[in-house]
């Protein structure tokens, strides 16, 4: 698997890819705009995904199988904050073709290590639905502890949801800490 920054080529590949997955990634996601799935909203992506790179404030990729090239889904790395906290948000997709097949777990080991090792920050979060239990065990495996709920945290399909909070500390002792 190989990540990369998203590109203008990638439009046709992740609106089939989302498209294909909607049933399966809509109960999990804020509700799409009704132009989530064109051309210029893609457009846009691409130029937040290479902009906020380029700022530090985001690192935006697209998961790739190296043998194809085909896309499998997406991870971002956001809200990158400096200074004290030294910290970011983690979210991620894939597409339903492609779950539980472990690339997902590769992705979040590979941007974690990028960003203790590279990035120096020292806490990664993320949060998933308190019933969406292959993502909270995706990231139990991945080495994130559970830390709590957040109530009413997101807009998940048009409602606000509570959430299960996670992270992963870049010198954890915690062990593992059940919720």
């Amino acid at each position: 698997m190989l990540l990369r920054l998203p590109q203008h080529g990638d439009y046709r590949a992740w609106v089939a890819l989302r498209q294909g997955s909607a049933a399966f990634l809509r109960p999990w996601e804020p509700e799409w705009a009704p132009d989530h799935l064109n051309r210029r909203s893609f457009t846009n992506r691409v130029y937040w995904a290479s902009r906020s790179y380029g700022q530090g404030s985001a690192l935006a990729l697209f998961l790739t199988r190296k043998a194809d090239d085909a896309l499998i889904g997406a991870i971002t790395m956001d809200n990158i904050r400096r200074g004290p906290s030294q910290s970011a948000t983690l979210g991620y997709w894939v597409g339903e073709a492609h779950a539980r097949q472990g690339y997902m777990r590769e992705a979040i080991v590979a941007v974690t290590h990028y960003a203790f090792r590279r990035l120096d920050l020292s806490r990664i979060e993320a949060a998933c639905l308190e019933e969406n239990r292959a993502s909270r065990g995706l990231l139990e495996r991945a080495g994130f502890k559970y830390e709590g709920v957040a109530q009413s945290y997101l807009q998940i399909a048009g409602r606000w949801r509570n959430h299960v909070l996670y992270a992963m500390l870049r010198s954890d002792r915690r062990g593992r800490v059940d919720g």
